[in-house]
């Protein structure tokens, strides 16, 4: 940051440098579409992309509003350069929308603009000419029926994202309605239904909630607002079988009208809850399961984590812009960089609320995070510099010297519900069988694994050790302790879901525990700076303790 506090960078980038003390402010302001990049004790410095400020666009925030928000909490002024970089890039979304009308007496896809000069600009790009079929008048080109989707996602690559303003189909109507008890029982929280009401709204996009806030009960809101059949697209068998409970207990649904589509059972009804391995799955060649795409004329379809949604499905996806789309997602972070394909054919970011802002109104879990730093003896020490590269995370993330600081931290946590999360089977197994604790990895038959979850939160085990089928939608809600002895790299959107595996509301009220051990002086540790980040954006700090401090 020699050059100043806020810069342009040759990808669009905008860094922000926010001075304490009104940091943890700016942070919720800014989470509309900032990114946070690193924070030291007194500077926080945020990275501000175009699609971050296309996604605040769509939510309703214009290029002022933005620029008020950086003015605001900028440490240093805004400089003029740019704002105007800002108010062009904000200004480009919704110069071209996608809509329907009339064609030579039919109803046709158009691309229109009232801005010749752009739509002359990108009816010439060679992979957006082959969708367009036709140009009826100086501001219209008709588009391929097949290619709502597709569209989008070329226009995205090329700086002009399109405002979908086609419509959907209704679907077949289903009658589906909350079971609230407004006499002081059950009901949507006031940010669960502002989420449904700005998802209803916008008719598709992501809803973004922390873990343990209640996207399930988001998604069973705007199922009851469509009141159309639906489709649920969810991680696992064990978060399907979850979704199916939740939806008996909160909503007018029956067990008839709601069917499982997994590796296990095959059920379409009214309401179809299925995995993203079995619509991925293929059989010589082919997915063998498209057919539950057009099994029922869906009216919604349901993206449970949409941030892990996996890339055939995102093809999938673009055949499918006629359903309305609903994403949930806690993290709006994908490893691979596809979050632009999320904006294109799930929809925009429609609903943000700030991790540390749900906390603050009761509705999750305080928790505090540690890292923890382990010293290795002096041969691991040498094994690990004589590594090749490829192998030196793994021998560091997996450091036997690991698993004593793990036994003293489930000692000092004694009596409470405690996970211990790895990413290795072979150091999953050294822990299960030195601690004496059950294990749940993906090898363990999804019976077995509700088994033991259900032993779990009833209090008749109190440490599991668990695999990254953990990770997501998986509802503990009195662990209170989780120690992470290693990673999928540098993952920001695994150590959130990992964190969000405590923040369920808790009986107890007990704070919950967050500890990352990390091999001092190695890639672990690099790794873990970059892990942090997302959560360090929501205002969670990490305490950096050294594993000799903590008691034996």
């Amino acid at each position: 940051m020699a050059d100043g506090p806020l810069i342009v960078q040759s990808d669009r980038t905008v860094l922000l440098e926010v001075a304490h003390p009104h940091a943890e402010s700016a942070r919720h302001e800014l989470a509309i579409f900032a990114e946070l990049e690193r924070a030291p004790e007194h500077i926080h410095t945020y990275r501000i992309t175009r699609l971050g400020l296309w996604n605040a666009r769509a939510a309703g925030h214009d290029a002022e509003d933005m620029l008020a928000t950086l003015d605001r909490w900028s440490r240093f002024p805004v400089p003029p350069s740019v704002s105007i970089d800002i108010r062009e890039t904000v200004g480009r979304y919704g110069r071209l929308v996608i809509e329907r009308d009339e064609v030579d007496g039919e109803s046709a896809l158009v691309l229109r603009s009232t801005d010749p000069a752009v739509l002359a600009e990108v009816s010439k790009n060679k992979r957006i000419q082959p969708l367009l079929i036709g140009n009826p008048s100086p501001d219209t080109f008709v588009v391929d029926a097949w290619a709502r989707g597709h569209i989008k996602q070329e226009l995205l690559k090329i700086g002009w994202p399109a405002e979908d303003l086609a419509g959907y189909t209704p679907g077949t109507p289903h009658p589906i309605d909350l079971a609230e008890d407004g006499a002081g029982g059950w009901k949507l929280r006031p940010y669960q239904r502002q989420a449904v009401d700005v998802f209803a709204e916008g008719g598709s996009g992501v809803v973004v909630l922390p873990c343990g806030a209640g996207k399930t009960l988001v998604g069973a809101g705007a199922m009851a607002e469509t009141k159309t059949t639906t489709l649920i697209l969810v991680t696992n068998t064990v978060s399907a079988r979850q979704w199916r409970d939740e939806l008996l207990k909160r909503t007018s649904l029956t067990a008839e009208e709601i069917g499982e589509y997994s590796g296990q059972v095959k059920e379409v009804k009214p309401v179809t809850i299925a995995t993203y391995q079995i619509l991925t799955a293929k059989r010589k060649g082919q997915y063998a399961h498209l057919a539950l795409l057009d099994a029922l004329d869906w009216g919604l379809i349901v993206y449970d984590e949409v941030h892990l949604l996996p890339a055939p499905v995102f093809k999938l996806t673009a055949d499918l812009q006629a359903r309305r789309r609903l994403g949930l997602t806690a993290t709006l972070v994908r490893e691979d960089g596809r979050e632009g394909d999320v904006f294109s054919l799930i929809g925009p970011k429609r609903f943000d609320a700030p991790w540390k802002e749900i906390e603050a109104q009761g509705f999750i879990s305080p928790a505090v995070c540690y890292e923890v730093r382990v010293d290795l003896p002096a041969g691991d020490r040498l094994e690990y510099a004589a590594a090749a590269d490829d192998d030196r995370y793994r021998l560091a993330a997996t450091a036997p010297a690991k698993i004593d600081v793990v036994q003293r931290l489930v000692d000092k946590h004694a009596g409470e519900r405690i996970l211990i999360i790895g990413q290795y089977l072979d150091q999953i197994d050294v822990l299960a069988e030195a601690l004496g604790a059950s294990k749940i990895t993906g090898q363990t038959p999804v019976d077995e694994r509700e088994e033991l979850y259900q032993a779990f939160r009833v209090g008749e085990i109190t440490v599991l050790v668990v695999s990254k089928v953990a990770n997501f939608s998986i509802d503990l809600p009195e662990a209170s302790v989780a120690i992470q002895v290693s990673g999928s790299f540098g993952s920001r959107q695994e150590e959130a879901q990992r964190l969000g595996r405590l923040l369920r509301p808790k009986q107890s009220g007990k704070t919950a525990s967050f500890y990352t051990l990390i091999a001092r002086d190695t890639v672990d540790q690099d790794f873990a700076q970059n892990r942090q980040r997302f959560l360090a954006e929501q205002g969670y700090a990490y305490t950096i303790l050294d594993a000799e401090s903590l008691a034996a």
